[in-house]
Formats: C-alpha cells, sequence, structure tokens
C-alpha cells in the first residue's frame, strides 16, 4: 500500500458522473489568517519607494547629527575666538565664525538637536490628537460624530502663529515640550478632518460590517480592522505637521520670541539679523538656511512616497516610469523611441 494523499474514486456511474475530478486538500496549507503585525508591515511598505528611502536617509543623517553633536562639533556652540571675527570658512572654522567669533558649524550642529526635538515630538502629539479626534468622530454617528467634527472646524479657523507667539512669550525660558505642545495643538487640525473622511469611508465595507456582526468590541474594531488601513494616512499627517513644527519653531526664533539660550538654526538666522549680516557674511545665514531648506525636502519626499503608495494612479505611474527608465527609455518624452531593426531581421 502507498502513502498517497489521493482519496479513492469510486466508479463511473456508481453515484460519481464520468467528467467529476476529486482534489484532495490533504497535506496542503491552510489559507492564513491575517495578522495585526502582518498588516502593519504590508502597511510600513509605503516606505520601500525610492523617494521615501531618500527622504528616510537624509533625515537619518540630521538624527546622527543631532545625537552625536557632541562628537561631531570642533568648538562649543558660544564658545568665541576673538582672534577670527566674522573670519570667513577656513580649515579651522569650517563655516565661518559670527561677529564674536562663535563657530557657526558647531551651531548648526547643536542647533539640529533643538530642531528635530521640537518638529518630532509636536508631530507626535500633533498625530496622537488627529487620530483620536478623527477616527473617533469618523466612525462614530449623531451628535458625538458633530461635535468633533465643529471641534476641528474650530481649530482649522484658529490662526496658529499669533496664538504661538503668545503662549512663547508667556514663559521667560520656554521649555521645548511647552513649544512643541503648542505648535501640535495649532497643528492637528487638517490630519484630524482628512482621518475623518476615510475613516467615514471605511465603517461601510464589507469587512468593518463583518467584524460588527461577530460582535467585535469598539476598541478592537477601531486598532484592529480600522488603523491598520490608516496607517498611510496617519504617516503623511505626522510627516505633514513635522515640516509645519520645524518651520513654525524656526519662524519663532527668527522673530525674538524665542530665547537665544533655546539654540537651533532659527536663532542663527536672527542673529545673522541683527548684526548686519546680509548679504556681505554669506556663511552666517546660508547654512542655517539650507539645513531647513534640505530638511523640508527630505520630509517632503517621504510625504511625496506615502502620497505615491496611497494613490494607485501615482504608484502605477512610478512603476512605469522606473520600468521605462531601466529600458533606456523616458516617460516624459513626446515622441516614443523605436529601435532600428537589425540587418539580420531584414
Amino acid at each position: 500500500m502507498t502513502n498517497t494523499a489521493a482519496a479513492e474514486v469510486p466508479a463511473a456511474g456508481i453515484g460519481v458522473p464520468e467528467t467529476a475530478t476529486i482534489r484532495s486538500t490533504a497535506g496542503g496549507e491552510p489559507p492564513r489568517r491575517k495578522t495585526f503585525a502582518g498588516q502593519i508591515a504590508a502597511s510600513f511598505a509605503m516606505f520601500r519607494n525610492p523617494k521615501s528611502l531618500a527622504g528616510l536617509i537624509i533625515i537619518g543623517v540630521f538624527v546622527l547629527v543631532a545625537l552625536f553633536g557632541d562628537l561631531i562639533a570642533p568648538f562649543g556652540p558660544m564658545e568665541k575666538d576673538y582672534q577670527a571675527l566674522r573670519q570667513a570658512p577656513s580649515a579651522t572654522h569650517l563655516l565661518g565664525t559670527t561677529h564674536m567669533g562663535e563657530d557657526i558649524f558647531s551651531q548648526i550642529v547643536f542647533g539640529t538637536r533643538g530642531v528635530l526635538v521640537v518638529g518630532f515630538l509636536a508631530g507626535l502629539m500633533g498625530t496622537i490628537i488627529a487620530v483620536l479626534v478623527g477616527v473617533v468622530a469618523g466612525y462614530t454617528r449623531g451628535w458625538r460624530s458633530e461635535s468633533l467634527s465643529a471641534l476641528t472646524n474650530v481649530f482649522l479657523v484658529i490662526p496658529g502663529l499669533p496664538l504661538i507667539i503668545i503662549v512663547a512669550s508667556s514663559f521667560e525660558d520656554p521649555p521645548l515640550w511647552i513649544i512643541a505642545l503648542t505648535l501640535a495643538v495649532t497643528g492637528w487640525a487638517w490630519g484630524a478632518r482628512v482621518l475623518r473622511a476615510q475613516t467615514m469611508s471605511l465603517r461601510n465595507r464589507d469587512f468593518i460590517q463583518a467584524a460588527r456582526a461577530n460582535g467585535e468590541s469598539l476598541p478592537r474594531l477601531i486598532l484592529v480592522e480600522m488603523l491598520p488601513n490608516l496607517l498611510a494616512i496617519i504617516a503623511s499627517s505626522f510627516v505633514g505637521t513635522v515640516t509645519a513644527a520645524v518651520l513654525g519653531l524656526t519662524t519663532l526664533a527668527f522673530i525674538g520670541v524665542i530665547p537665544i539660550t533655546n539654540l537651533n538654526w532659527g536663532t542663527i538666522l536672527f542673529w545673522a539679523q541683527q548684526n548686519g549680516a546680509f548679504p556681505a557674511y554669506w556663511w552666517w545665514y546660508v547654512p542655517a538656511g539650507l539645513c531647513i531648506a534640505i530638511l523640508g525636502v527630505a520630509l517632503s519626499l517621504v510625504n511625496f512616497g506615502i502620497d505615491e503608495y496611497v494613490n494607485p494612479r501615482l504608484r502605477s505611474a512610478g512603476e512605469r516610469a522606473r520600468a521605462l527608465k531601466k529600458r533606456g527609455l523616458s516617460a516624459t518624452s513626446a515622441v516614443t523611441a523605436v529601435r532600428p531593426a537589425s540587418k539580420e531581421s531584414s
């Protein structure tokens, strides 16, 4: 007797038609059920495209500079060299010095930490508020949804910058978390509005209705069924909030609202403007401005990558453009290149 997985098939005419085919599933793997961890891993595929990877690499460089600033910077941020006042970039001072002989490269390195801490902390707090308000407002119905939607609309029309100036001016030396919280409170509404609209679309999907019919609790419906499908939008909201927080922090520092003890790139621009560095002493303001621009470009690249992942049209267009590039063709060319026929084929 052979040990096979095939079942015995009765002869034709005895209960089974001649054309019937019996397939045995013995030994086959049952269909795998999607797990929460697997859905999260699939959702983070948005960071695997070239745009997101390039943005993440740039952000990673800034993070390393912020973490190891004490080892990278050759001087202290306020250390003065009175023999090199307003000196152009040199071997000793890579990005030149200020009017007090302070090394600008060291100030930029130490200022990176404050920018990233405030930016990512504000992005995290703002995203948490946006998720709580947006998802609950989109899933619930009646007065709860309308109340949260009205609250979101109120924060959408509140002028952010004047409110930030008022709050920051109330403290003699505001800590970084106060600045981040203020920026988060004024920047969560747009993300909540988008999440509410997407959640209202998801709550009528078949898998949500099936989970509700099975008696799943509300926290499980939101955490297990909805959030993995909203991760791309949540990530996009986080990136947008971080970008707005970085620009808000540097703006507050540039106009002099934040004290000079909170060193960041905006503080460098403030002292450059106060001491007449424009336009002669370019090394005083250009590097700080470039850092703000490069970080903004990196965050935008990550956001573009997320948009390409979320939007099927953008994703298919990107895949088609990359496939044409591998073949030496351009997706933007008006005329398709035609390869000449070889002599053998003629």
